[in-house]
This record gives C-alpha cells, sequence and structure tokens, in this order.
C-alpha cells in the first residue's frame, strides 16, 4: 500500500529528556503499525532544535483518526507530554 498522508509531529524536547521521549517511540512503534487503521510507517527524526515523528498513511482520514485514537491519547501523549519544552507542532500533509 502506499503512502497518501502523513502525520509530522514536532516536539521541543531537551537532550536529558530525549531517551525518555525514544522510549515512548520505540514501545508504540511497532503496536502503531500493527493495529491502527490504514498506518505505514513511523520514524524518529532528529535535530539539534527538535524531534519529529514522521507517521505514514494510507488516507488523511485514517492521519486525523489517529490523533483522537486511545493508543496516541491515552498511552503516546501522556509518555511524551513530560518531556516537552513547550506544545508540539502537528501537521497533516497529504502526498500529491
Amino acid at each position: 500500500m502506499k503512502v497518501s498522508a502523513y502525520l509530522e509531529i514536532t516536539m521541543k524536547i531537551a537532550e536529558e529528556n530525549r531517551p525518555a521521549a525514544a522510549k515512548v517511540y520505540n514501545d508504540y512503534r511497532q503496536p502503531f503499525l500493527d493495529t491502527i487503521k490504514g498506518a505505514l510507517t513511523k520514524d524518529l527524526l532528529l535535530r539539534d532544535e527538535d524531534v519529529q515523528v514522521l507517521h505514514g498513511f494510507d488516507s488523511v482520514e485514517n492521519a486525523k483518526a489517529y490523533l483522537d485514537s486511545k493508543m496516541f491519547q491515552d498511552d503516546v501523549f501522556v509518555g511524551l507530554k513530560p518531556t516537552w519544552s513547550a506544545e508540539p507542532d502537528v501537521k497533516i500533509y497529504s502526498v500529491v
């Protein structure tokens, strides 16, 4: 299946909090791919100034639905929130 949409979550995370954030990513990467409707890819991107998680989906609708999912709301969001220095920037892109 082809990626038709990306969900990009950009987070300001201090260096000392990055191992905890990476653990959340690693703990939920495979469950995300196995159970979230339309999920195709998930990558962790690191820069000095921020951390991004790039999620590939089969549709914009499924990307939006993930943000309301139990996994995101109850597990990923709760696990990552203590690591943030600022509110995350969330964007959804369509692949054309």
